[in-house]
């Protein structure tokens, strides 16, 4: 079985009015494409002055959570170059230093080690659980130097607690919050036999701790549960996972992974007949899960997008009635072919909108709030009350981000989506999902 590639398809996203679908093989993807490659030749990445507001972000640039990456790091570096080119911040540039931990804890803490040395203003969008979590008493071991993370792609709960979460400050809903809200929706419909799919490592204990704690309260527990290692492709065979979701007979599944192993999961339950509900969190990347299965759907001839729910911390890229949606849109039109070339192997097509991106998007815009209530934005000491004098910031998503002493989680709210028409779009009556 073969695996259908990052860029094996477009993103299926609607489009305004005028505009053209976009495309690996379309005229404008060429040319992004082509666009790419000329940046890389002509313009190299500039080594940071001194004077430079220096953010630093560890993440997998290779392997399963490489996609993830490379969105998120466009989203962030779309409003990082619209404030550099409208003056920066208090006259001064921000440079994002971008290393690749290939989704790997031990280059994770080299690279936090080197930003560290590199004197970087602040940590920045680190991207997983198992990465993440190991960096943690890191931060602890460097308060002296006051170095922050800031927004990481994580919604696990050790940043979120005692003795770390005076080092972290968190942009998006927890795991916990995610499932709960997952739990409750299936629950209320009459799904009340969950099985749980999830990685075997800290990010999918997470999420199978939030299945858990969500099906206890209403008085249930987790009927099976299966697990598949970090960083399995999507040609791995899911048959034995399936048949040991499938002796419990759920009427629904959720799964906590990377979108390859989530993609190859749900390709081997519905050739096995397993029809039930299969709902994601929000880590897996719902455009990067989409391409993956509208690939295999179209080379098998089945329809793989039916019964999928994934959860997002973050509004639909489609809601043009939010001016932080339309802003993203428009900067990414500008601003979208930033792409840490030095960091991806082989051949990429990024997407023209996504979750992942519209999430590094938001990241950075609160990111540029916080260095710009800084006297001096490159004097970590500040950092801490700047972000904790956000009380009530509007970001144009209809949800305003909330910090302050002792509350580093700003956002909370999670949304539902499932897919219509080749697209994830937001869920409006989850009675179609009833028993």
């Amino acid at each position: 079985m073969t695996t259908p590639h990052d860029g094996a398809l477009a993103s299926r996203s609607a489009l305004p009015p005028g505009s053209s679908r976009y495309s690996p093989r379309s005229a404008p993807a060429a040319r992004l494409a082509a666009l790419f490659v000329i940046c890389f030749i002509l313009f190299p990445c500039p080594k940071a002055h001194a004077q430079d507001i220096r953010l630093g972000m560890s993440a997998g640039f290779h392997g399963p959570t490489r996609g993830l990456a490379v969105e998120l790091y466009r989203g962030a570096m779309a409003y990082f170059e619209h404030v550099n080119a409208t003056g920066g911040v208090d006259g001064k540039k921000i440079v994002l230093l971008a290393r690749n931990d290939d989704y790997d804890p031990v280059p994770a803490i080299a690279n936090t080690i080197s930003l560290v040395e590199d004197d970087v203003v602040a940590l920045f969008s680190y991207l997983g659980t198992p990465t993440v979590t190991r960096v943690l008493p890191l931060l602890k071991s460097f308060r002296h130097k006051d170095i922050c993370l800031f927004f990481p792609f994580t919604g696990a709960q050790p940043q979120r607690e005692p003795p770390y979460d005076q080092f972290v400050f968190n942009l998006r809903a927890s795991y916990r919050a995610e499932v709960k809200t997952l739990v409750d929706a299936l629950a209320a419909v009459g799904r009340t036999k969950v099985a749980v799919f999830y990685q075997a490592d800290a990010y999918g204990r997470s999420g199978w701790d939030g299945a858990r704690l969500a099906l206890a309260a209403h008085g249930l527990a987790i009927v099976s549960e299966a697990t598949y290692r970090r960083g399995t492709p999507f040609d791995t065979d899911m048959r034995p996972q399936v048949e040991t979701l499938r002796k419990t007979a759920p009427d629904a599944v959720i799964s906590i992974g990377a979108y390859p192993a989530c993609a190859a999961f749900i390709r081997d339950a519905r050739a096995a007949g397993l029809d039930v509900p299969i709902a994601n969190v929000s880590f897996v990347g719902s455009d990067l899960l989409l391409r993956v299965l509208l690939s295999e759907g179209a080379r098998t001839g089945r329809d793989l997008t039916k019964n999928i729910i994934n959860s997002q911390v973050v509004p639909s890229y489609e809601d043009f009635s939010l001016p932080g949606v339309r802003q993203y849109r428009r900067l990414m039109e500008t601003y979208g072919d930033r792409l840490p070339l030095d960091l991806v192997q082989g051949e990429y097509h990024p997407f023209r909108f996504s979750q992942v991106g519209f999430e590094g998007f938001l990241n950075a815009k609160v990111m540029v709030e916080i260095l710009r209530r800084m006297k001096n934005p490159l004097d970590r000491r500040e950092l801490v009350a700047a972000a904790e004098s956000l009380h009530d910031l509007d970001i144009g998503i209809g949800e305003p981000v909330r910090f302050g002493p002792g509350k580093h989680d700003g956002l909370d709210r999670v949304f539902l989506t499932q897919v219509v028409n080749d697209q994830f779009v937001p869920i409006r009556n989850f009675s179609v999902f009833a028993k």
